[in-house]
């Protein structure tokens, strides 16, 4: 019965120290594969009970393989703008290219760490192994919604319309004009005072905004009175607001506006000194300045400086690259010079990442053994930040592994000893017969 199990013990050795060369062999052929997590073997022991204090029945080893799921590997710079890697805890949600075409609405999702994605003939964002990227897509004003975090059924492939034209109509605009003060002087011509100020229209269109100003001239004395008259062309050439304004003479405030009445249009917020313009087809912002202070619209000497400007909008624009920031943010950056966020990249987090299942090409599957998933922000609670122009490197230390190897090689040699002893002892005893 001891030799017996001696043998069996043997055997078992040869089969763990097998199991622990097939994961040094896998980690060294994959030191170079970016996101790859080693995989580890360990031995337990195994005792077979019986009467110590009169024979031993070796009882052998067994081991058990698993992934290190939750190491990080470091972080190499390059040159394209979506490789992207997550620097600390968390992955990225994908699914696969196949999936995507087949279409439906459930895709099947999995994780990975690191991803070199890059935009195909149909512009979805994947790799080469066809991991396609998924995220939550952003408002056509690059504001997100209110995702759930606890479910992947939100999440969509991102896609990019790289020959796709977009507009980007002006919402911002401010009015900085200076009106003459004699102008509102008892005696003065009472000649209006006129400007315009282009902006961009939904369609990409050049519009624009012909302001009217026209002086109260009082009997006497000052009135420091104007009525301003706004028409828009992309409206017809309609007046889309009219508005009573009054200047300060006082000697701390002079010249700077007093009061803003309106008489049609969209009413003056005083604290703010925007008025929102309702434009064809939508709404600009118009900073004059609020009550008292100066940058706005003011009411001095006797020279007219029409200031105004678009302060935002652009003519149609081009999809030209796109990069993410360390919230997560995706942003196109057009040829106009503006960018907007239009996806947003999660950052799932496992409370156990290493209960994952692996799969090939460095994506893992979450099953119940690694706990319930969170999509967080990028840097946001446990999670790491998503880093552009980076790869995660292989988290196989080569060295360490060769190592190994040898300290494997000479354990696996000596069970060999240990079985061909064993032969020849069986061999004795066999012998005895004769």
């Amino acid at each position: 019965m001891t030799i017996t199990s001696s043998l069996n013990a043997g055997v078992a050795g040869l089969n763990a120290n097998s199991n622990r060369l097939s994961t040094i062999s896998d980690n060294i052929a994959n030191s170079s594969t970016y996101g790859y997590k080693k995989a580890t073997a360990d031995f337990y022991s195994v005792v077979v009970h019986g009467d110590l204090s009169t024979s031993y029945s070796a009882g052998g080893v067994r081991s058990t393989s698993y992934r290190l799921i939750d190491e990080h590997g470091p972080l190499i710079g390059t040159s394209n703008s979506t490789d992207f890697a997550i620097d600390g805890r968390g992955f990225m949600a994908v699914t696969t290219i196949d999936a995507v075409k087949r279409g439906g609405s459930s895709l099947p999702i999995s994780l990975t760490t690191t991803g070199s994605f890059k935009a195909d003939a149909d512009g979805i964002l994947r790799d080469s192994t066809g991991k396609v990227l998924m995220g939550w897509v952003a408002n056509p004003d690059g504001t997100l919604g209110n995702y759930p975090r606890d479910t992947m059924s939100a999440l969509q492939p991102v896609k990019l319309d790289t020959n796709q034209y977009i507009s980007n109509p002006t919402t911002e605009l401010s009015l900085s004009a200076n009106l003459p003060a004699t102008a509102t002087a008892a005696g003065a011509s009472g000649d209006p005072q006129e400007m315009t100020i282009q902006y961009a229209g939904n369609l990409g269109t050049s519009e624009t905004l012909h302001y009217t100003f026209t002086p109260t001239v009082p009997a006497t004395g000052r009135s420091n009175e104007w009525t301003m008259s706004i028409t828009d062309s992309a409206s017809d050439n309609a007046v889309i607001g009219e508005y009573t304004v009054v200047f300060d003479n006082s000697q701390a405030s002079g010249g700077t506006l007093a009061s803003v009445t309106t008489i049609s249009g969209q009413d003056y917020d005083p604290a703010t000194g925007k008025i929102p313009l309702t434009v064809g087809g939508g709404s600009i912002n118009m900073n004059i300045g609020a009550i008292g202070e100066t940058g706005g619209m003011t009411q001095l000497s006797q020279d007219f400086a029409p200031i105004g400007k678009a302060t935002n909008g652009t003519p149609v624009a081009r999809l030209v690259s796109v990069n993410i920031d360390d919230n997560g943010y995706l942003h196109a950056n057009y040829d106009q010079g503006f960018s907007k966020v239009i996806y947003q990249i999660p950052v799932v987090d496992v409370p156990n990442p290493n209960g994952l299942i692996s799969h090939s090409d460095q994506a893992y599957e979450s099953p119940a053994d690694s706990g319930a998933f969170y999509q967080r922000d990028s840097r946001d609670g446990p999670t790491g930040k998503k880093v552009r122009y980076s790869m995660e490197q292989s988290t196989t230390d080569v060295t360490s592994e060769l190592t190994n190897l040898i300290t494997t090689q000479r354990a696996y040699s000596s069970n060999v000893k240990v079985i061909q002893t064993v032969d020849e002892m069986l061999q004795e005893t066999a012998n005895l017969k004769r």
